[in-house]
């Protein structure tokens, strides 16, 4: 497999609710950190946009870090860019500007669907009234991106959903984005260090890898990426 440009998304948003609150989810961003690894292990520059999460980016494994991280660590080492995140419109500002100029995108960030609007400056005092939190919907950024990718660039989505439903969710999902494939992911699987996805493709092909550890997942869709390509055919 020649050496391809890779952008992968990994990690959860964060919308501010005020100055010292905000709405998240659960995600750890371990697969999307694999995803980067084993990127770069197969020889694939590789751009990583982390979100909030609670360990520090990536470092040297196997290749250092650019000046782009919180934690450079190895001026020496350019195959990998780590890019920061917190709030969606954050990421999509980062997607605008890094997405052009990759051959493969891995949407595996956990994005919110709904933010509060407004967020407070200051912080919001108790009070015995309570009040009412006000969300809108977020961009759809998958969507976004699939309407502007190039003929001969790569977008994978990912699917979280419960077990029960779980295929027919991800076609739902990759007919509606317009992505050339998802990774179905089972809800239960959040947070954990295994995984037990499907990866649907173009023409109704499944794929089934069978559970593994989120490192072995990241390593086996890296490898798949040919066949990816292949399935989709043109556009």
């Amino acid at each position: 497999m020649s050496p391809e440009r890779i952008l992968i998304t990994a990690g959860p948003t964060s919308e501010p609710v005020d100055a010292v609150r905000s709405i998240t989810n659960r995600s750890s961003g371990r697969l999307g950190v694999a995803l980067a690894r084993a990127a770069i292990a197969a020889g694939h520059p590789t751009t990583l946009l982390l979100g909030p999460i609670a360990g520090p980016a990536p470092t040297a494994e196997p290749v250092g870090v650019d000046q782009t991280a919180e934690n450079a660590a190895d001026q020496n080492s350019t195959r990998l860019a780590v890019h920061r995140f917190t709030t969606t419109a954050e990421l999509q500002h980062t997607l605008a500007a890094t997405w052009p100029d990759h051959d493969v995108l891995i949407m595996a960030a956990a994005v919110a669907d709904f933010r509060p609007v407004p967020s407070r400056e200051t912080k919001i005092r108790r009070s015995k009234d309570g009040f009412v939190l006000h969300l809108e919907p977020t961009p759809d950024l998958l969507a976004e991106l699939a309407s502007t990718t190039r003929p001969d660039q790569t977008l994978i989505g990912f699917a979280l959903e419960p077990r029960a439903g779980l295929l027919d969710a991800a076609r739902e999902k990759m007919t509606r984005k317009g992505v050339d494939a998802i990774v179905a992911n089972p809800l239960e699987t959040m947070d954990a260090e295994d995984i037990d996805a499907r990866v649907l493709l173009a023409g109704g092909v499944v794929l089934s890898p069978g559970a593994m550890s989120k490192v072995e997942f990241a390593a086996w869709l890296i490898a798949t990426l040919p066949r990816v390509r292949h399935v989709r055919g043109t556009r």
